[in-house]
């Protein structure tokens, strides 16, 4: 295989990365990363020296790629299909890199400080408010943007809408959009929807049990729910 992806089925950024491969059926192996497991981290590191996930390997290039909006960048270059993720215009293609920028710099970053202050023996409530607060002014943004768009920066689905579908998904479990925000639901509800994330999700099922805020997960997803 000439693709292979070191990742975690759990991780948002690696969700991104997924998003893009399986919108045009991209052929790739997945190779799951456990940094608890003393073989597999080292391994990785080998990889991804500051242990970062997700990464991409091309054998047939000799190439490793990190950073998510980089991989889906060489993706759209070097494994093209009929979904492109970067658009040709210029200007255009500013637009998608700003918005790709935007959930996961303002988005991402203030749901992963919610669960990590979670996670910490001694979590700082303060800095979680802090950060459920950027997540409400970063909510309007992006209910301004979308407008009549069906995707964030327009008709087309692009490396934008990549990030926007797993930064969404958990911070919806933390942050709850508010009633104020139609446009935001509804393109959340079409990200939901996308047979890429779609799968993504079910994939990512089996570990959600790891989450910190499982019970806040759509029905669907929680693991009690899916019980056998």
């Amino acid at each position: 295989m000439t693709l292979v992806l070191h990742q975690h089925p759990l991780a948002s950024f690696c969700h991104k990365v997924l998003i893009a491969l399986y919108e045009n059926d991209t052929p790739f192996e997945a190779v799951l990363v456990n940094l608890g497991d003393e073989a597999s981290r080292a391994a990785f590191l080998r990889i991804s020296p500051l242990g970062k996930m997700p990464a991409l390997r091309d054998e047939a290039r000799n190439r490793t790629v990190l950073e998510t909006s980089i991989i889906v960048e060489y993706i759209d270059r070097y494994h093209a299909g009929s979904v492109r993720f970067v658009p040709e215009d210029f200007d255009h293609a500013l637009e998608v890199r700003l918005w790709d920028r935007f959930f996961d710099l303002y988005v991402q970053e203030p749901m992963q400080q919610i669960v990590g202050e979670r996670l910490r023996p001694n979590g700082d409530q303060n800095r979680a408010d802090d950060a459920r607060g950027a997540l409400i002014r970063a909510y309007g943004v992006i209910d301004q943007q979308l407008g009549d768009h069906i995707w964030i920066t327009g008709d087309s689905f692009t490396l934008a809408d990549c990030a926007a579908a797993p930064a969404l998904f958990y911070a919806e479990t933390l942050v709850p959009f508010a009633d104020d925000l139609p446009r935001l639901e509804a393109y959340y509800q079409r990200l939901l929807e996308r047979p890429s994330f779609a799968r993504v999700l079910r994939e990512a099922m089996p570990y959600f049990k790891l989450y910190p805020y499982r019970e806040n997960l759509p029905a669907r997803f929680r693991p009690h729910e899916n019980a056998q």
